[in-house]
């Protein structure tokens, strides 16, 4: 909201403009002014800058008027008018004045997109790029049931009202999702009492709908029609072409197709051969799913088009840093951070996190695969032969500090706590200082390339402050780091127990460790190596320690 400042003279738009804006801030429950300012953009038309800049003002002057509180119910019955007529006008630019339009008379606790209008921002802002020409493919990556699926419904009946003439074609896994997708898309078009999609667009002919076929057309009679709904593994030959949209929704059928990677390499011959085939210059490629491997067609369609800079890829993972759920809608719609917790105490963590986290992984080629993770509840009532750490420091950006505990009895190493990372250097150091001190650890090796010998450094000085016992050491290391992980990873998997998952406190620097850990693959690409380095780390410093005890026992019979 404020003045519009226009290079030249202002016109006498511009002028009322200005004018009736500062009416309005001045006296915000005036709706006869807003209306006014509606009027002039009307006048001018959904085109022009000004006019846009006003509905849009008009919607932000109608939410102010209703947040201060509305003195009778009238008049927030007539700012409830004014923002929806704001909004009418911004539905043919505007995804999110689209989305909240279209369910304009619906009760509000019904609605689709306003319950979930804030956490679904990033997808509605991805698919704006679409709109604006600004992006030629776009991906996005969500949770199961998260709305992605009738975000892309709604969005295709926006492009169906604004381009009649343009034919699209959406392709799903299954004919079952292909189907109730054209089912949404019709029943937006054709119910006025759920939807206002014929309000938004008065003047659109539906010259022909086909449920055998599953087409829907609009405007003039044609070949290739606005929209067609077919399965991946259905003929697409001579069905239809595409120079508006290809929209792809989840087209890897269920963890079976994910783990093989014969069926992946077919899915994406059929993707490559049918659907991508079909395309015509200038047309613009949707892809919504729930990841399930590296390899699916996702997956490659991001490699592929990696440096492209006309291509977005969104990806909204189920809980924030916080380890809070990011789809906990309004209304009880979502979910919440506890029914995302459970989800995650029940499944293995690679599935979880290509599923929830948007992360997928090639199972294939996992280093430390959960079923060959040695596990304990508690640690022996003996005490221990010694306490040892090492530790990966955190150098700068998105790194992890890591430093797991092992309590040695014989040739087992119990990994009791650990630090995983990757906050604030203040704050990660004196997380290391502490677990030293608190677990009584005797020796720990910190590796001294990049930040690492300074770390030490600060780290030894604090922990004698503290009076703690550790024996703190330093060595630089020249061994490639994805060998080194490789070679070592037998050992850890021989001689290093791990908390039980009943025993991992959700949301834990543990947790952390063990999520990094089980999701490495050694075939892949690796977000983070951290843990499985700092493991590599443990397993040198544990069998050098044990060569130097048997050197020190054996030389008085030298």
């Amino acid at each position: 909201m404020g003045k519009y400042k226009s290079v030249m003279e202002p016109s006498r738009e511009e002028l009322l403009y200005n004018a009736i804006s500062t009416r309005v801030t001045d006296y915000p429950h005036d709706t006869e002014a807003m209306r006014d300012l509606m009027d002039i953009a009307w006048s001018l038309g959904r085109d022009d800058e000004l006019g846009r800049v006003m509905a849009h003002s008009v919607g932000e002057f109608a939410q102010t008027g209703m947040a201060l509180g509305a003195p009778t119910a009238r008049v927030l019955r007539s700012l409830r008018d004014v923002l929806g007529r704001s909004l009418l006008f911004r539905s043919w630019y505007d995804v999110d004045a689209y989305f909240q339009y279209l369910e304009w008379n619906r009760d509000v606790e019904k609605r689709f997109y306003l319950p979930r209008r804030r956490q679904l921002r990033p997808l509605i802002d991805g698919l704006q790029t679409v709109l604006d020409d600004e992006v030629d493919i776009l991906t996005v990556s969500m949770p199961p049931g998260s709305g992605k699926t009738t975000s892309g419904i709604f969005f295709i009946t926006m492009l169906m009202g604004l381009f009649p003439e343009k034919y699209n074609l959406v392709s799903a896994h299954a004919g079952g999702l292909t189907r109730s997708i054209f089912e949404g898309l019709h029943q937006i078009i054709m119910d006025d009492y759920e939807y206002q999609w014929r309000k938004i667009f008065p003047g659109t002919r539906i010259e022909s709908v086909s449920f055998k076929d599953t087409y829907i057309n609009l405007g003039n009679t044609k070949r290739f029609k606005t929209v067609t709904c077919r399965p991946i593994n259905a003929s697409l030959t001579g069905a239809t072409r595409c120079n508006g949209v290809l929209y792809a929704d989840d087209l890897v059928s269920g963890i079976e197709e994910a783990m093989n990677p014969e069926r992946l390499t077919n899915l994406w011959m059929k993707y490559t051969n049918d659907l991508k085939s079909r395309k015509l210059d200038g047309c613009k490629e949707i892809h919504v799913a729930t990841r399930w491997s590296v390899h699916d067609v996702v997956g490659r369609v991001q490699r592929q088009y990696d440096d492209d800079q006309r291509a977005v890829f969104i990806s909204m993972p189920a809980l924030d840093e916080n380890d809070e759920s990011l789809f906990d809608y309004d209304f009880g719609v979502g979910f919440t951070t506890e029914y995302f917790h459970d989800m995650r105490a029940n499944m293995d963590e690679v599935s979880w996190a290509c599923l929830y986290m948007n992360e997928p992984i090639e199972r294939e080629g996992l280093l430390y695969p959960e079923s060959e993770l040695r596990r304990f509840y508690e640690l022996p009532e003996d005490e221990p032969d010694a306490i040892i750490a090492v530790c990966d420091s955190k150098d700068t950006g998105a790194d992890y500090a890591v430093l797991p505990v092992a309590y040695v009895y014989g040739t087992d190493y119990y990994i009791a706590d650990c630090v995983c990372d990757n906050g604030r250097t203040g704050r990660v150091d004196a997380k290391l200082v502490d677990i030293l001190v608190r677990h009584k650890v005797q020796a720990c090796r910190f590796e001294s390339n990049s930040a690492g010998g300074r770390v030490a450094d600060d780290v030894n000085r604090k922990v004698q402050e503290r009076g703690g016992i550790t024996h703190i050491t330093k060595k630089f290391s020249q061994a490639h780091k994805d060998t080194r992980i490789y070679v070592n990873s037998q050992w850890v998997k021989n001689h290093c127990l791990f908390l039980d998952r009943s025993e991992i406190p959700r949301g834990s620097d543990y947790a952390r460790m063990m999520r990094f850990l089980t999701t490495h693959t050694a075939t892949g690409k690796n977000t983070y190596d951290d843990v499985p380095d700092a493991m590599s780390m443990l397993s040198d410093f544990a069998r050098r320690m044990t060569r130097s005890s048997v050197e020190v026992f054996r030389s008085p019979f030298r």
